[in-house]
């Protein structure tokens, strides 16, 4: 005989299908929660230079985007650094870009083109100031600096501008050193011959180069202090957004400092302009935050970035794709 389920076992049932499906439906809006298609085209990201953070951030944020919008193809571009890098997508060069808060400052008070239709994204992470010399250096401040041969990075790099606000800082000027315009990164072989006294560098922990070179060269981190940050602050402007900060000991084991060292942070921001499409900004959003790990796996700072922190995109009002997120992640 054929089983017949009684009334109320099949209304039951159809409760139990009925529950599944909401549950289902539940599901889908939880992993499409913009509830709309995910976006699709191309947008240039401007990087930063060979082998440095912003470059290989920006080949895993690609990475990650590959993985959750396949049909958003991200154009990689080097650059110089912040300053170029905000220049860009100001004037229509690039679509996206990482730059710290002092070169967008600095661009807004400037009022150069475009500044006004910049937006941020997401605050990611700190970049820290290295001024590395051999451990061998006499060099133990930055006054000492005077008459040295000393790397502050090429022009329109973010390293460059801030070597410059600390020199003055200390109160010296680029005419006080012997200063040597190549990148940073590749300032290593110069100091281990000591074609080179000293080199300027800013990143997040751990920078990759810097580590390598302190395994191959004994090296130390010249102090950056809070009287120097005081003096960085009374310049106004742009130089606000540094803060006192210190590099862990255990950043650079090899580094003979042997203890942690005082030194000066400013913060970077992915950043955009109105013009960005809603969506597109929307997602490269959560892309960012939801992969975090992953891209801190090689940039290792990026590990850091804090949804509770994210939205403070200071001096940059937010763009309302990044705003969007925000709100539908908000508990």
């Amino acid at each position: 005989m054929p089983l017949t389920l009684p009334r109320l076992s099949r209304r039951r049932a159809f409760e139990g299908a009925a529950a599944g499906l909401v549950v289902f439906g539940l599901l889908l809006w939880w992993l499409l929660p913009l509830g709309e298609d995910l976006p699709d085209g191309k947008v240039v990201f401007s990087t930063g230079g060979a082998s440095g953070v912003y470059e290989v951030y920006g080949n895993e944020l690609k990475k990650a985007v590959a993985d959750d919008l396949p049909d958003l193809d991200i154009d990689l571009r080097g650059s110089r650094g912040s300053k170029e890098n905000v220049q860009r997508v100001a004037t229509g060069k690039a679509d996206f870009t990482i730059a710290a808060a002092d070169a967008v400052r600095q661009y807004q008070q400037d009022q150069a083109p475009g500044w006004d239709r910049l937006r941020g994204c997401v605050r990611l992470y700190d970049d820290y100031v290295h001024l590395v010399v051999r451990d061998d250096s006499p060099v133990t401040t930055v006054k000492d600096l005077k008459g040295k041969r000393v790397v502050v990075g090429p022009e329109g790099s973010g390293v460059r501008i801030i070597a410059e606000r600390v020199l003055a800082a200390a109160g010296l000027g680029l005419d006080d050193i012997e200063a040597v315009d190549t990148a940073s990164q590749a300032a290593g072989p110069s100091l281990t011959t000591r074609d080179v006294d000293a080199f300027f560098w800013s990143g997040g922990l751990t920078t990759p180069f810097v580590k390598d070179l302190s395994t191959r060269t004994d090296i130390r981190l010249v102090e950056l202090d809070a009287a120097l940050v005081d003096k960085l602050h009374r310049q106004g402007g742009r130089s606000s957004y540094y803060r006192a900060a210190t590099v862990p000991a255990d950043a650079y084991p090899k580094v003979k400092n042997k203890a942690s060292v005082q030194t000066i942070a400013v913060a970077n921001l992915l950043v955009t302009t109105e013009r960005a499409d809603t969506r597109v900004t929307e997602w490269l959003t959560r892309v960012v935050i939801d992969h975090r790990d992953e891209i801190g796996r090689e940039v290792h700072a990026a590990q850091l970035v804090d949804l509770r922190t994210a939205v403070y995109t200071d001096p940059l009002e937010l763009h309302e794709g990044a705003r969007r997120y925000y709100r539908s992640v908000k508990p």
